[in-house]
């Protein structure tokens, strides 16, 4: 079967959202205003379902599938494994911020466009002075602003697609999906990762909990019940942004809860100057191996520092204890509860959650069972000092400009530079959280520059012809036949 997607400038009026009113009159003039959008240059090949798969169907999918339609490469699909829209990504589920915690005024989506950023959807609803009056985009606000840009644009998203695993034939790949459940099989040419903070890996569970029962524990990343906490004791593992936030939700329901730090303060200097510092965004790629590394390793050693807001959202609580230096030495389950030893001190508690993050490994994600011994990574790269040493970051994929896989040993495996990552597994190569709000304005268009390279190139006889070829003039000789000039013998004009 061929699944094709088509994009449309005209907004469905069946959608329920505000797009058919005068408050996106701006976004729908500045469509209109663009040049149309070109016609898909790509050839088709036989038993080639999809030019690019899309794989994540939140605000990184659509945006690569806005960028893509304007390039000209049709053809392309988004799946996601989330039964709809409202349970797709992390805005509505998983994350428990406030607030962003990136700058309201970062260029995002809209990806050059004024009238389908942020800004002008949020000034449209509430005002100009209302928009100066935020510090950093609502959570949900954000979310909704994604619904909007996603059904304005008219871009679809195929929800209960899961993929399970990819399959490199020649020239292509076999993705092997469950389409609600239903085994099935498409090809596509192209493949690009927007899955998230877990998409190059997974979550990291501390090894102190592997004695302690799965149901007595949580991950930020799961869906956690926190209205079943209400009363309880709850311990919060990790000092990050995420361990804070979980640690707000549990508190707004009624939770006691203690939170374990390793470091021994919470507020650390900034560590990626990168997002504000256009030299070193635009570059970041083309600097040294030993200077990326680096920033990497500094970062990690430093660790990220959570917003000010979401300390002090806490500290609103009496119930809310922190405990710095105070990594967990031992835990296992007695009764029911987690009992655990941290420097020196017992503790007991109805249950825990792990703020501690994502790992990256590639090897790690079925999707990849195929190839992952032939991705190149880091550590096949660069040995860095013995003083910089991190297994962790070795892990991470060595991606090319376009963020793509690359080979571990030239010519194992061609097939790696049609796999694009844009999700965390990004980090040690582009210096950023990859997949949020600050890489999209650098690294958006260099994915989809490297893609309409390889389709061009792919297929480079055909284009020739199609760019060298003989057409028929847009007129004929009688245009001008009458100014042509005649030589008449000893002629002179005035």
């Amino acid at each position: 079967m061929t699944l094709t997607t088509h994009f449309s400038r005209t907004p469905d009026p069946a959608l329920k959202h505000d797009t058919q009113t005068d408050l996106d009159f701006g976004a729908r003039e500045a469509l209109r205003l663009l040049s149309p959008d070109p016609d898909n240059w790509v050839l088709d090949r036989p038993g080639i379902d999809h030019n690019v798969t899309l794989v994540g169907g939140s605000g990184t999918g659509s945006t690569f599938a806005f960028a893509l339609r304007r390039a000209g490469i049709g053809h392309v699909t988004i799946i996601d494994a989330a039964e709809d829209e409202v349970h797709a990504g992390l805005w509505l589920n998983r994350a428990r911020m406030h607030k962003l915690r990136t700058p309201k005024n970062l260029p995002g989506p809209e990806l050059g466009i004024p009238a389908l950023s942020f800004q002008a959807w949020y000034e449209a609803r509430h005002g100009q002075e209302a928009y100066a009056a935020i510090d950093r985009i609502p959570r949900v606000a954000w979310a909704e602003y994604l619904s909007w840009y996603r059904h304005f644009l008219n871009i679809p998203v195929r929800y209960g697609v899961r993929l399970v695993r990819v399959e490199p034939a020649d020239g292509f790949f076999r993705l092997h999906l469950e389409v609600n459940g239903v085994p099935q099989v498409e090809t596509t040419r192209k493949i690009i990762f927007g899955n998230g903070v877990a998409g190059g890996g997974g979550a990291y569970i501390p090894p102190v909990l592997e004695r302690v029962p799965r149901s007595l524990y949580a991950h930020t990343a799961d869906t956690i019940d926190f209205e079943a906490l209400r009363g309880k004791m709850v311990a919060i593992l990790g000092s990050a942004a995420s361990a804070f936030d979980a640690a707000g939700v549990a508190l707004e329901a009624g939770a006691k809860v203690h939170l374990f730090a390793r470091r021994e303060v919470i507020a650390s200097i900034p560590t990626n100057r990168v997002r504000g510092y256009p030299g070193a965004y635009d570059n970041y790629p083309q600097i040294p191996d030993a200077a990326r590394w680096f920033q990497a390793w500094r970062f990690r050693r430093l660790g990220s520092t959570p917003p000010a807001d979401a300390i002090e959202r806490v500290l609103a609580f009496p119930n809310f204890h922190l405990h710095l230096s105070a990594p967990w030495s031992t835990a296992h389950e007695r009764n029911g509860h987690i009992v655990a030893q941290v420097d020196g001190e017992t503790f007991d508690f109805d249950f825990a959650i792990a703020g501690t993050g994502y790992f990256v490994n590639p090897t790690a994600r079925p999707e990849f069972e195929a190839f992952a011994q032939h991705i190149a990574l880091w550590r096949d790269r660069y040995t860095p000092p013995a003083d910089q040493q991190d297994d962790e970051l070795g892990n991470h994929p060595y991606l090319g400009k376009g963020h793509e896989f690359q080979e571990k040993v030239p010519g194992t495996a061609p097939y790696l530079k049609d796999i694009h990552i844009y999700n965390p597994a990004g980090f040690v190569s582009f210096g950023l959280p990859i997949g949020d709000v600050p890489s999209i304005k650098r690294d958006v268009p260099a994915v989809v520059s490297r893609i309409s390279h390889d389709l061009f190139f792919a297929d480079w006889e055909h284009h020739e012809k199609r760019i060298t070829g003989d057409y028929p003039a847009d007129f004929d000789e009688s245009l001008y036949a009458a100014a042509i000039w005649k030589k008449t013998a000893g002629a002179i004009t005035s």
